[in-house]
């Protein structure tokens, strides 16, 4: 029997298929009840988060539920075995992205039809090696080299900066890097990838610093040194970038939705006294 449509959401769990719904007694009425009174959030075609949880995620941690959701909402439906990839990847990975859409990227044998998976999903088919695949919080998802690989090729050359920079911070190995490019010469996206890992830096401590650094090199401003400490008359601090025989130093400064999307972060010059020149 169908649980009344004013009835509680299940007391356990927080992302619901319609037919897990319907298997714990709330029929199609109560469902819409739910969700027309705000307690139940339609993520995806069949899948439901509980309200109260998504209101407290971040922007980020959003678009990671709507990879969770995508994955719990196939479970019975997919058409072959998949693996997460491109700038779906760095998110399971909680790598750096900025001004990218929510679009849910996966590598597969076969490319199947848009209905299958969903209109928000790309599916990729170039080939997948053993050592390409790995597991992130139970969803199977390209490696930190082969996700770092794929954005490069996908997004502009800012966009796969800010991924590459986090990744060689988190430990991707460079030479494996310029192997899979090497491999891939001639393909599309493959001057961006070459450009990425000509300026990459694992030094960057954040999109910002990133945006900070290629604006730099584009107006050909002579490189600064990075993360360097100074003894200043309110303590020691850290800057993002110095000129040290000028005593200049540049910080970047970035709100915590400008890592996923948003305008530029702004940036401001001092010496390192901390006055304003």
């Amino acid at each position: 029997m169908s649980k009344s449509h004013t009835g509680e959401l299940p007391p356990t769990g927080n992302l619901w298929r319609t037919e897990e719904l319907l298997e714990l007694g709330y029929g199609p009425r109560a469902i819409r009840w739910h969700l027309e009174a705000g307690s139940l959030v339609r993520l995806r075609y069949g899948c439901y988060v509980r309200a109260s949880v998504w209101r407290a995620l971040s922007p980020a941690a959003r678009s990671r539920q709507r990879i969770y959701a995508h994955d719990h909402g196939t479970r019975t439906t997919s058409a072959g075995r998949f693996l997460y990839s491109h700038t779906s990847a760095a998110r399971l990975r909680r790598l750096q992205l900025w001004d990218v859409g929510d679009e849910i990227h996966i590598l597969q044998q076969t490319r199947p039809s848009t209905e299958s998976h969903g209109r928000d999903v790309r599916c990729h088919t170039r080939p997948v090696t053993d050592r390409d695949v790995t597991v992130v919080n139970g969803l199977q998802v390209t490696s930190l080299e082969r996700t770092v690989t794929d954005c490069a090729m996908m997004l502009n050359y800012r966009q796969a900066l800010i991924v590459t920079d986090h990744a060689l911070r988190l430990g991707a190995d460079p030479s494996a890097l310029q192997s899979m490019a090497d491999d891939l010469d001639g393909r599309s996206g493959i001057r961006t990838f070459r450009r990425v890992l000509a300026t990459a830096d694992p030094r960057s401590e954040s999109a910002g610093e990133t945006l900070t650094r290629e604006l730099l090199l584009r107006l050909r401003i002579r490189p600064p040194e990075t993360q360097v400490e100074v003894a200043t008359r309110l303590g020691r601090h850290r800057l993002d970038f110095a000129w040290k025989e000028e005593k200049v130093a540049l910080d970047s400064t970035v709100s915590p939705s400008t890592s996923t999307t948003g305008p530029p972060p702004r940036c401001f010059m001092r010496n390192v006294a901390g006055r304003r020149p």
